[in-house]
């Protein structure tokens, strides 16, 4: 596989009020970041609360997106477990139902203590699906394990043959920098904090990875054409909205709340899954009311037909 350019969605994943998965929203979400102009779609990760689903969940999460894709658009499966062994399952399971990359976070209970240790636990995940590109997921502030890019990526190099890169998800912009440029940009370091892309354009990102893509992309990929045309000042502009929206996001738990904004655009994918909370209806209210003050209802239109499977 080249190296990515363009958005990948972190989508959420559908439930159901009773807590289970509706798969039924799996198709039209998909048909939406399609005609959205997104890249691919990376299933299962943080947003899409991966670590909150059984393995077998997870497993026909990843299947009904495949499908539902029809190569239309990448599928990455993010395989990350704390359990190496789980882990390796949803590898394996990943390349046999046709995705195209694989991603898996460090173990998040019983930490790597060192890069070597980071990079073993990574090879024995990436070797149960070695036709699939791996990418590291790095995203120190949920993993807690925050370690040195560049050397993972001359200890990971060696051990993982299919290792196409990282999905970098952290504020370092000068480490992300290095990654990109390691051992002549041998690898594709996908950026993963929506509201630094602009910044991470700067430094030379040409693909990233995020949850706000999954109902914003149209607005990031002006930013990203502004910025390829030199049009620097227009790109300022673009990307500083969406900041602002992310301002008010932040304030509210981001997963419970991304999941109102698409409820808000007539995409009800459900509630969260505990630990995570759902919104109650004044916290609802109230952030609705905070986005329509920014206009974000006409920027970011509505859902015309709504359909609930």
């Amino acid at each position: 596989m080249e190296k990515v350019t363009g958005l990948i969605a972190a989508a959420f994943t559908p439930f159901r009020e009773d807590g289970s998965i509706n798969f039924g929203l799996i198709g039209p979400l998909t048909d939406k970041l399609v005609a959205d102009g997104l890249r691919g779609i990376f299933v299962c990760g943080s947003n899409g609360e991966g670590p909150n689903m059984t393995t077998d969940e997870r497993m026909r999460v990843a299947e009904a997106f495949v499908k539902a894709a029809g190569k239309r658009l990448l599928i990455f499966v993010h395989v990350g477990h704390s359990s190496i062994a789980e882990a390796r399952i949803l590898a394996a399971h990943a390349q046999a139902i046709g995705a195209d990359a694989i991603s898996a976070v460090a173990a998040f209970y019983f930490k790597p203590v060192s890069v070597q240790n980071l990079a073993d636990s990574m090879a024995q995940i990436a070797s149960a699906a070695p036709l699939l590109p791996f990418y590291y997921y790095h995203i120190p502030h949920l993993t807690g394990v925050g370690m040195d890019m560049i050397e993972f990526l001359k200890i990971a190099g060696p051990l993982i043959p299919n290792l196409a890169g990282i999905k970098y998800t952290a504020t370092s912009l000068q480490e992300y920098q290095s990654c990109l440029n390691f051992e002549n940009s041998r690898y594709d370091i996908l950026y993963g904090l929506d509201e630094m892309l602009l910044p991470a354009m700067a430094v030379g990102a040409k693909g990233a990875i995020g949850s706000t893509y999954t109902f914003a992309a149209p607005l990031y990929l002006r930013t990203m054409e502004a910025f390829r045309k030199g049009d620097i000042q227009r790109a300022q502009d673009q990307h500083a909205y969406m900041v602002e929206v992310i301002r008010i996001l932040v304030k509210y738990p981001p997963i419970p709340g991304q999941k109102a904004i698409m409820k808000m655009l007539n995409w009800d994918l459900g509630p969260c899954r505990l630990p995570l909370v759902t919104f109650d209806a004044a916290a609802y209210e109230k952030f609705n009311h905070e986005l329509t003050a920014l206009s974000f209802f006409e920027k970011v239109p509505a859902r015309k037909t709504v359909h609930t499977p």
